[in-house]
């Protein structure tokens, strides 16, 4: 499965500058409100030592990452949803992400204009109120149609009576994760509700910041359970261009051990229940991204659907393990490569040989 992730905030945070560090792109970032006009996207390789290693045990130059998408839209202020600023049209660009990442400025620097408050709560407060008026704004869109088609067809009755709790929910100015049960979210995941995906905070410090321990826990206990990366997006832009050995001794200098980017896959990983195993051969290595708990045959069907409606059986062997004994012939000796069947679930470092009949 493709991993994106959706930023948002409001004007002058440090969304655009956070973007071009993680994407090492060049979108324009500005110290006034709506300098993005157009949303940024940018496709990011996840980075992945265990890779190079496994390319270097096949012999192969062909190495392929899990990637992640991010999509930076405008500034949001108070009153978007319903054309403010540069209006909703913005919003709609984030509806098929997988999670959103609300960017929020913990720092204060006076030539860098605050859209919002000095109060981070207040200003993810405008963002989350922003998103539940986009969402009911879908479900006042969608509710007339669900009750005629109520009258012809009796059964679609217990979904406009959910439906009716959204609009209820939302109208409470609460995010529709927070009172709709997974099942009943699976049940009008046709709206693309964005108030119902997963978040991640990012809290945007200054370089003196970013080793704060009592801010960093205050920060913290405003969205939690959510995770939360920390991050300077002045620093992270500091870091593009630099060579690796040149980076790390950049992040240790201001006691960090992993770039923003590292650190908000992992964050996103954790908010969406996701890890990846590993494919290996002459031709290529290469990361999947899947579900936690997905089964063999799921894991197959992220390659190819024929893959998982023919799968026959998974040979597995663990990356530490297979590394450790130096091939795959000699993980096949000592026995350390297993053959799993349609029950099994895969764990994180499998390194997988899938067989299937089609």
């Amino acid at each position: 499965m493709a991993l994106s992730i959706a930023i948002v905030g409001l004007p002058n945070v440090g969304k655009s500058t956070l973007f071009n560090a993680l994407t090492d792109a060049n979108a324009l970032a500005a110290n006034y409100p709506f300098a993005t006009i157009e949303p940024n996207t940018g496709i990011v390789p996840i980075t992945d030592e265990r890779l190079v290693k496994l390319a270097e045990l096949y012999k192969t130059d062909k190495i392929v990452p899990a990637t992640v998408t991010f999509v930076d839209i405008a500034g949001l202020v108070a009153g978007a949803s319903h054309g403010e600023g540069l209006g909703n049209q913005f919003l709609s660009h984030i509806r098929n992400t997988n999670a959103i990442c609300q960017v929020v400025r913990a720092f204060d620097e006076s030539d860098v204009q605050r859209a919002g408050s000095s109060d981070p709560k207040h200003d993810i407060d405008i963002i989350n109120t922003e998103l539940v008026l986009a969402d009911l704004q879908t479900v006042d869109n969608r509710l007339p149609r669900l009750e005629k088609e109520v009258k012809a067809d009796p059964k679609l009755r217990p979904l406009l009576e959910l439906t009716q709790k959204l609009k209820s929910g939302l109208e409470a100015g609460k995010l529709a994760g927070s009172f709709l049960t997974a099942e009943e979210l699976d049940e009008i995941r046709d709206l693309q509700l964005l108030s119902a995906k997963p978040f991640l905070f990012v809290f945007n410090l200054s370089e003196k910041q970013l080793n704060d321990e009592n801010l960093r826990g205050d920060l913290s206990s405003i969205v939690a359970p959510a995770p939360v990366v920390f991050v300077s997006a002045k620093l992270e832009s500091e870091l593009r261009g630099l060579d690796k050995a040149d980076r790390a001794e950049l992040m240790r200098s201001y006691g960090q051990t992993e770039p923003g980017l590292v650190q908000l896959i992992h964050a996103a990983y954790a908010a969406l229940g996701l890890q990846s195993f590993l494919t290996a051969g002459e031709k290529e290595v290469r990361a999947w991204t899947i579900p936690k708990k997905a089964t063999a045959p799921q894991a197959a069907g992220v390659i190819h659907t024929d893959f998982e409606r023919g799968f026959i059986a998974a040979q597995v062997v663990d990356y530490g393990d297979l590394i450790a004994v130096g091939s795959e012939a000699a993980a096949r000796a000592a026995g350390k490569i297993r053959t799993e069947g349609k029950n099994y679930i895969m764990r994180p470092g499998d390194v997988v040989e899938f067989k299937f009949n089609v």
